[in-house]
């Protein structure tokens, strides 16, 4: 199958759910079934080439050393497949026999789809569903990691857009993860983290950036926490689709119960790149005044936003000696009243390394401008107390309902951040004495003059000019012809 036909293979699987399941619930039944699918199918290539090893010793074959996962009797696709009464409670069997085969690696993983509801998965829709998803293998062989990867990639995608406001849970504006994960820098050997990690993107894109440069990925290790089920799930998925298995993503609430600790404290990380829900409204911020964790490093945010528990939280978890993180935000972070002594708390310790402005339409679902808020434990010398900003606002290609950057866009920004360069109307650095005496505002427009107002006025104008001179050339040759008309009529 080229990926074009994998993919509208995978989604015709969604038609059979439709009318009875609501579109944002697709993802629990659809990710599990692939997923079940897929290593079936890769246990029946690992099997084939064992009995090639071994001129047909099929006790060889399936000794578990041969195979990535164990697949207990019983519990195979096709045994799945065999079934036509209470379907829902064979895969469900299966399923969780299967987490349990494989306790380390797949626990959980599956989810907690009810699968024996016949009101919503009648035994005829999943007979349909299980027919359909056995039209293809989908081994190694027919379909590569990259492939499938990507072929899951367009499935969270295509949720997203079915699935309306809750897209937001799982999905980031794919381009701005490429941007984010360009900053970031990860190397190989290094530990990348996301404390809110919804489907796995931003983790993912950091292996797959160093896959496609040629370096060395799989020593990369990801980790991450996810409050939903599901969600959490649905990453763990992700990365084993995508060929990565050094990944530890946790499920919980990050605030109140962070799941990634090292004797009793924060585990620590070199890169963090994040895109935390915002303006939560309901969280512990009494605990937070005191937290076990030393997380109030600036100082407790208000009840009715917990932003800044995100940001201190991150901040805390980046490693002392060359942490670095890059978080994807609603721009309201950098300047709201609120929040003034948080920021100017995290001024003064220098945390702040760019602000990076971004345009509308790159949050999913929703028209708000976003920023970049990156920071570094250890700036280095020539960027120390001072921030550079930077204002992308222009730099997007607007789709419908949904803006993108576009490859010259994510270059120009991310030369101007990584050269650390002042460009007209485009990037200053600001020392933070400045900052400090501004209200500690990060507002970009506060420092590098707005591209939005000068483009829309010079470009008016420039419109303006041409139409003049067009329309005036125009009648110029329509006079021209009038008066020689004229001529050869005398």
């Amino acid at each position: 199958m080229t990926q074009q036909q994998l993919e509208k293979y995978l989604w015709g699987a969604a038609t059979y759910l439709r009318g009875t399941i609501d579109a944002g619930d697709y993802k629990q039944y659809m990710f599990p079934l692939l997923f079940f699918k897929r290593i079936s199918d890769v246990w029946d290539e690992e099997y084939e080439e064992a009995m090639r090893e071994s001129d047909g010793d099929t006790d060889f074959a399936a000794f578990a050393e041969n195979h990535r996962f164990q697949l207990p009797e019983g519990c195979h696709w096709n045994d799945i497949r065999q079934v036509t009464r209470n379907v829902g409670n064979a895969l469900q069997a299966a399923m969780r026999d299967i987490e349990k085969a494989n306790p380390e690696q797949l626990y959980g993983i599956f989810g907690d789809a009810t699968w024996t509801n016949k009101d919503r998965l009648s035994d005829e829709m999943l007979i349909n569903l299980i027919e359909h998803f056995s039209q293809q293998r989908l081994d190694l062989k027919h379909v590569p990691q990259d492939e499938l990867g990507n072929a899951y990639e367009y499935l969270i995608k295509q949720f997203a857009d079915d699935s309306g406001h809750t897209a937001a849970e799982f999905y980031t504006n794919r381009t701005v993860v490429r941007l984010m994960t360009l900053i970031g820098d990860p190397q190989p050997g290094e530990t990348v983290y996301d404390p809110t990690c919804g489907s796995g993107g931003l983790l993912l894109n950091a292996a797959l950036q160093l896959k496609t440069a040629g370096k060395e990925y799989r020593t990369l290790k990801l980790y991450g926490q996810e409050i939903n089920l599901i969600t959490s799930s649905i990453a763990r998925m992700n990365m084993f689709l995508h060929g990565i298995e050094d990944f530890s993503v946790v499920r919980g609430n990050t605030l109140s119960s962070p799941g990634l600790l090292e004797d009793d404290e924060l585990k620590t990380f070199n890169v963090i790149l994040a895109n935390p829900p915002y303006s939560i409204k309901q969280w512990d911020q009494k605990a937070w005044a005191n937290d076990p964790y030393g997380r109030n490093l600036w100082g407790t945010p208000p009840q009715g936003c917990a932003d800044y528990a995100f940001q201190q939280h991150i901040h805390k978890s980046l490693d002392a000696k060359n942490g670095r993180c890059v978080v994807l935000w609603p721009h309201g972070i950098l300047f709201r009243d609120s929040e003034k002594e948080l920021r100017r708390n995290m001024i003064l310790t220098d945390s702040v390394d760019a602000v990076i402005g971004l345009g509308k339409n790159l949050f999913y679902n929703s028209a708000m401008e976003s920023c970049l808020l990156i920071c570094n434990r250890r700036k280095p010398k020539f960027r120390k107390n001072k921030v550079l900003f930077i204002n992308a606002y222009n730099e997007i290609r607007n789709e419908k309902a949904i803006a993108f950057l576009d490859e010259v866009h994510i270059q120009k920004i991310w030369n101007c951040y990584r050269n650390y360069e002042e460009i007209t109307d485009f990037s200053r650095i600001v020392d933070n004495k400045e900052i400090l005496e501004s209200d500690a505002s990060l507002h970009v427009t506060k420092y590098v003059r707005s591209s939005r107002l000068t483009n829309s006025f010079e470009g008016n104008l420039k419109l303006l000019i041409k139409t003049w001179t067009e329309d005036s050339k125009e009648l110029r040759i329509t006079i021209s012809k009038t008066i020689s008309d004229l001529k050869t009529y005398q």
